[in-house]
Formats: structure tokens, C-alpha cells, sequence
């Protein structure tokens, strides 16, 4: 079985997935294949299943990454919006990512937007979702990050994957109370977290964009930082998660305000608002409805701004990149253009569950050859 697997990693033998995508999963509702399929991976955990995968999996020493101060297995990771609620996270590291972050978590309990709210396009590879934040809040969550990170050390080790913690304003707090509203997850998930994200770039939550203001952004993310490190009695990296729709100038001035506020990283970026690139017919994209762009669509976009805060950021705060990442090739091309890491998201509902031991095994491929 390990052996199958491992030839499946190489391209030996053809994956199954593909198929199972397109006889089952995209018949249904987008939403309910990934509680679907998230649940199968849960179950393999459960079962000992996942063992051959983690025995598979393990990312080669010559993959570790220093980054924020942290050393992570490989530069490679499962971005928020997989397990919002921080219930498979040990299972999803078993796949071979070197990083799973969790959220985005509120300080409130909230069940998001009505449904449907996910969207699948798979003629571009991409996913329009207006999920809105929907998550059982800081206060349940809390105790579950908590066991994780236990569960992580003892299977993994000194080694083990990085459990990253990104958080979000509730939507029924006011704009002026966004502050004190983070915070209150602050307080709850900074023990917890290998690092922290502070997102305002969703398009999903009225209103959380215009935080990204960086006369609204430097006090928040400051107040963040004071009260992560005070909880804990360490520091806690802290990254600012930004959306590709701000234009060039922007992205300069987050770039400044990180370097002035001493921020460890950006996470570049978020989903857009934009339908540009997408070849689905006007009809069916307006039917979808509102909701942030995530996918092949994005790549573009998502490299050009790696490759801005790659100029103006100092080598002191890393570069978390997203969107558009499918293969080991992008994965790469990230790398060189700036990045310390690269997550990815939505390639994982087309890809399926061998997707993270591919990206390494490119990855191992690439850095033995060099």
C-alpha cells in the first residue's frame, strides 16, 4: 500500500481521484462534498488509516523552513478556510503539510451567510465563496487548538507541523468595535498558536475590507500584538492577511506599516472580488451571486503582489503566499519570487488528499537536483 502510494506521488500510477471528482463530488452541493470529503479524511484518522499516509508523507529534512522564527516541515501549507473550526487538523496533517491554519474564528459564535455560498468552477479551476466567517467562535474552538497541538507533538515530534490561528471581526460588531472584537479571540487562541493572522480582507464580512486602512489597520494590529504576547508570556508571530484587490500603492504603504510596526509577515492574499479570468458564461457567474474569487483565476494577481512586497519588505518579516498555487511548479515559482511559504486552498477540492505529498515530492525533487 505505502509503495502504491508513493508511485502514485511520482506519477507512476494513475490517481483515482479525478474520477471520483467527477462521478460524485461535483454532482453535489460544493459545500457538502467538502463536509464529505473532509469527513473521510477525519475518519482515516480515526481508524489508523492516516498512519500510511503520515509514514508517506513526512516531508524530507532538506524541505524544513525557517520562517517568523519558526521551523516548519516544509514550506508548504493548507490555508484558513479548509477546517474553519479546528476539527481535523491533525488529520489534515498527516497529508504532509507543513502548515494548517485554522479559522477564520471569530470572537462570537456565527453560522455565516445563507446557502448555497460555495460554488464550484471547474472549467478554470477556481471556487467563488461568500462562506461569511461562519464558525463556532473563539471560545469552542479554543480548547480544540489546544488538544491539536498536544496531538501534533506527540505523533510528530520536534518536527511536527505549524498550527497557524487566523482571526476575523464577528459581523454583528461594529466597525468601532472591530478592535476589542479581536482582541476577545486574542485572548482566547494566542496560547494556542504557533502564529497568528489578523484577516481583513475577506469580502464576505460588510465592512472588514475598510480595515485594511492603514490608519485602522496599525492600531489593530499593534493592539493585537501587545495582547498576544502579554497572554502568553512569548511572542507570538503575528501576520497581516491582505486582499489582491488593493491596488499597487497599498500594498507599499502594508508593506511600510509592517516594517515600522515590526509585524513577522503578510499573507498574500486573500480572494478577489474581480471575475477577470474567468471563461464560465456571464449567465452562470451571475447566478452564483456575490462572493470572493479564489483559484487559477487569482494567480496572476497573487504573484504580483508577492513580487511588490517582495521590494519594500526587509528580510526581517516573511512572505506567506496564496492563490493560484496548484502544482510544485507554482509552489517553486513563489519560492523564487519571494516567498518563505506558499499555501494553497482550493486546488485541494480538485486535486484530492495526495496533493500535499506531490507539492513535497516536487519540492524534494527540485532542491536535490540544485
Amino acid at each position: 500500500m505505502t509503495n502504491l502510494i508513493a508511485a502514485r506521488l511520482a506519477g507512476q500510477a494513475p490517481s483515482l481521484y479525478p474520477r471520483i471528482f467527477d462521478t460524485i463530488f461535483a454532482r453535489m452541493d460544493a459545500e457538502r462534498a467538502h463536509e464529505i470529503g473532509f469527513g473521510a479524511i477525519r475518519t482515516a484518522e480515526k481508524t489508523g488509516a492516516s498512519q500510511i499516509l503520515r509514514a508517506t508523507f513526512q516531508p524530507a529534512k532538506r524541505l524544513r523552513t525557517k520562517a517568523m522564527g519558526i521551523s516548519f516541515p516544509s514550506p508548504f501549507g493548507l490555508a484558513a478556510g479548509f477546517d474553519k473550526a479546528g476539527i481535523g487538523t491533525s488529520a489534515l496533517a498527516d497529508l504532509g503539510f507543513g502548515h494548517i491554519e485554522v479559522g477564520t474564528i471569530t470572537g462570537q459564535p456565527q453560522p455565516g451567510n445563507s446557502q448555497p455560498r460555495l460554488f464550484r468552477i471547474p472549467q478554470d479551476r477556481a471556487l467563488i465563496n461568500r462562506m461569511g466567517f461562519n464558525n463556532h467562535g473563539a471560545a469552542a474552538i479554543a480548547p480544540r487548538l489546544a488538544k491539536t497541538r498536544n496531538t501534533l507533538t506527540r505523533r510528530f515530534g520536534q518536527h511536527r507541523p505549524i498550527l497557524g490561528v487566523n482571526i476575523g471581526k464577528t459581523k454583528n460588531v461594529e466597525l468601532d468595535d472591530a478592535i476589542e472584537d479581536y482582541l476577545a479571540s486574542t485572548r482566547l487562541l494566542a496560547r494556542h498558536a504557533d502564529y497568528l493572522v489578523v484577516n481583513v480582507s475577506s469580502p464576505n464580512t460588510p465592512g472588514l475590507r475598510q480595515l485594511q486602512a492603514i490608519e485602522s489597520l496599525a492600531p489593530l494590529l499593534s493592539a493585537v500584538s501587545k495582547t498576544a504576547d502579554a497572554v502568553t508570556g512569548r511572542h507570538v508571530p503575528l501576520a497581516v492577511k491582505i486582499a489582491p484587490d488593493l491596488v499597487d500603492a497599498d500594498v507599499v504603504a502594508v508593506a511600510d506599516m509592517v516594517t515600522e510596526l515590526g509585524l513577522d509577515a503578510v499573507i498574500a492574499t486573500n480572494t478577489t472580488i474581480s471575475r477577470e479570468g474567468l471563461t464560465v458564461g456571464q449567465h452562470e457567474i451571475d447566478a452564483m451571486g456575490a462572493g470572493g474569487v479564489s483559484g487559477a483565476p487569482v494567480a496572476n494577481r497573487s504573484l504580483a503582489v508577492l513580487e511588490l512586497l517582495a521590494k519594500h519588505l526587509t528580510d526581517d518579516a516573511s512572505i506567506i503566499s496564496v492563490g493560484g498555487v496548484t502544482t510544485g511548479k507554482d509552489v517553486i515559482q513563489r519560492l523564487e519570487a519571494g516567498a518563505t511559504l506558499v499555501q494553497a486552498y482550493t486546488a485541494f477540492l480538485y486535486e484530492g488528499p495526495l496533493w500535499a505529498g506531490r507539492i513535497n515530492a516536487a519540492l524534494e525533487q527540485h532542491y536535490s537536483g540544485n
